[in-house]
């Protein structure tokens, strides 16, 4: 297998002008992370008065000591609704994956240190997600549970209201949690607050629950819709307490003193489950690549008219920067190659420029192949899309085109996606967006997501109405012309913005913005709990587990 060989200058001014884009981007992203951190923290002085640890308190305790977290959609909901800065984003709840005794797993915090935890789309979405994480993964699910239920303020209902799409989708989060008790999909949680209403029943569709003394309330309505609904009255500890569910309606199988033993309840329970299956590569000695993982922080610049060469990306992702590069003589456009990452072999598909019918061609053909060994498929995305013109549409454009998204769609392997730089048109697609369903998807900051560029958008909008002035017979004077001009420039920076990695990422077009340079260690991490799915033995039963 080839070695790639790097013909970029590390000690250029080029390259430290793309090193100080990128790390000021990342530091932009981090920023955000910090912001809703430092709310977190803030409530600190409550938590400690009521007992409680903190959620990313409970987070830590609940991992591993030393082993790797890896969090997603950590700026969901950034710049929407009341946020302006990250202080309130993350949707309230703190996901990801990570090992708990031994065992790779899901992982859910509630982070009721912001909002209460409240429940509002964002959050909804980010459940969801997770949970089709969890059927395509088989991980066992671990939530640290604690929310206040449905965010009802008046700011939050102007502008996104409690209302019967997102009460719809919100019980698509319970359906989903049946369905994966049904499949032997493990559930563990532990309730260690308010869980009311909905809230209620993410703790008791689970299959195993741990309640904590003093501090769990689990119960359809609390105290005051209580009174208001029937004029009964009771305390939460009469309605809904631990004691009362773990000797009495028997809600719960573990009754736990505090916030740290109720975790530590959880890791035992985690280590009765199956140990991870293993995988082929494991205990093989793994080739660094022959160039720094840690150069790619200089490798995309910020103008993003200038080229990137894909194989300078291959070469610092993979092992000893070994490239068995496909049928490379045709169309350098489009690079397939088979390679390996943490010692996992992967067919790798990215672009050096749009996707001629020759490239679609090329890459679906390489699909079939890495489909026949089930070869796991590792795409980095930069393209404007598929070429256009009428020489690419006599060949056949739209019918090779279509052909590329049906093998992406129908690959029978693994899929992860690295959003690397432009991720425009039916390339964004055919490239394995989320929009194709891969096992996960991630973005450097300098990825962008649209339609079209931007400025690609602006002139479309005036050829649009010059046409239509040379179709009518109209002939505008200056101030018409440049108020075309002015509003195409508008629409270009609407664009922009609309597509910027960031903006994406908090609506979740992604499952998070990673550092370039921890991209090996990413994919590798997501390569191997990909594999593992496929070896993860579950048992399936017809209703899932239930409390007779």
């Amino acid at each position: 297998m080839r070695v790639l060989e790097s013909n970029i200058d590390t000690g250029s001014e080029e390259f430290d002008n793309n090193r100080k884009y990128m790390t000021a981007y990342v530091e932009k992203v981090r920023k955000v992370e910090n912001n809703q951190l430092a709310t977190e923290l803030a409530y600190r002085p409550r938590a400690r008065d009521k007992g409680k640890l903190l959620p990313r308190e409970r987070l830590s305790r609940l991992l591993d000591p030393g082993t790797p977290f890896l969090e997603l959609y950590s700026i969901a909901g950034h710049g929407m609704y009341d946020d302006n800065d990250g202080s309130f984003s993350g949707g309230k709840l703190i996901t990801g994956i990570g090992y708990v005794s031994g065992r790779r797993c899901l992982v859910i915090v509630w982070n009721y240190a912001i909002k209460g935890g409240t429940i509002d789309s964002v959050n909804v979405r980010k459940m969801i997600r997770i949970q089709e994480i969890a059927f395509r993964t088989k991980l066992p699910v671990v939530s640290l549970h604690e929310s206040g239920g449905g965010n009802l303020s008046q700011k939050s209902q102007a502008m996104d209201p409690w209302a019967a799409a997102l009460f719809v989708d919100g019980g698509k989060i319970y359906g989903q949690q049946a369905e994966l008790s049904g499949r032997g999909i493990p559930q563990v949680t532990v309730s260690h607050g308010n869980a009311t209403a909905g809230g209620a029943y993410q703790v008791a569709l689970s299959d195993y629950i741990v309640l904590v003394r003093g501090q769990t309330q689990l119960f359809l309505a609390g105290p005051p819709l209580l009174k208001a609904g029937t004029g009964e009255e009771a305390t939460a500890e009469e309605l809904g307490g631990a004691e009362m569910h773990a000797t009495v309606s028997g809600t719960g199988e573990y009754l736990a003193e505090d916030d740290a033993d109720a975790v530590r309840i959880a890791r035992d329970i985690v280590a009765q489950l199956p140990p991870d299956p293993p995988l082929d590569h494991q205990g093989e000695p793994i080739e660094p690549p022959k160039y720094d993982p840690e150069e790619l922080i200089g490798i995309f610049p910020e103008d993003r008219k200038r080229p990137v060469v894909a194989q300078e990306i291959i070469a610092r992702l993979v092992d000893g920067s070994r490239f068995d590069e496909f049928n490379s003589s045709l169309d350098p456009g489009t690079v397939c190659g088979v390679a390996k990452i943490g010692g996992k072999q992967v067919g790798i598909i990215t672009n050096n420029g749009p996707i001629t019918p020759a490239g679609a061609n090329k890459a679906a053909q390489f699909i079939q192949l890495c489909d026949q060994k089930f070869t796991p498929l590792v795409f980095l995305q930069n393209t404007t899309g598929f070429l256009v013109g009428t020489e690419v549409e006599r060949s056949g454009q739209v019918k090779h085109s279509a052909k590329l998204i049906q093998q992406v769609a129908n690959a029978k392997g693994p899929k992860v996606t690295v959003l690397v730089g432009n991720a425009y048109g039916a390339g964004n697609y055919a490239m394995a967006s989320r929009a194709l369903k891969p096992e996960f998807v991630v973005s450097w900051p300098s990825a962008r997501q649209a339609l079209m560029g931007g400025p690609q958008a602006g002139k479309v909008m005036q050829i649009v109405t010059e046409a239509k002035w040379a179709r009518t017979g109209v002939e505008p004077d200056d101030a018409t012309r440049e108020g075309v001009k002015a509003q195409s420039k508008m629409i270009e920076m609407g664009l922009e913005i609309l597509s910027e990695s960031m903006f994406c990422s908090a609506r979740m077009m992604d499952d998070g913005i990673i550092d370039p340079r921890d991209t090996r260690r990413v994919l590798s991490f997501l390569l191997d709990v990909c594999l593992e799915a496929r070896r993860r033995e579950v048992q399936p039963s017809s209703y899932g587990v239930q409390r007779l």
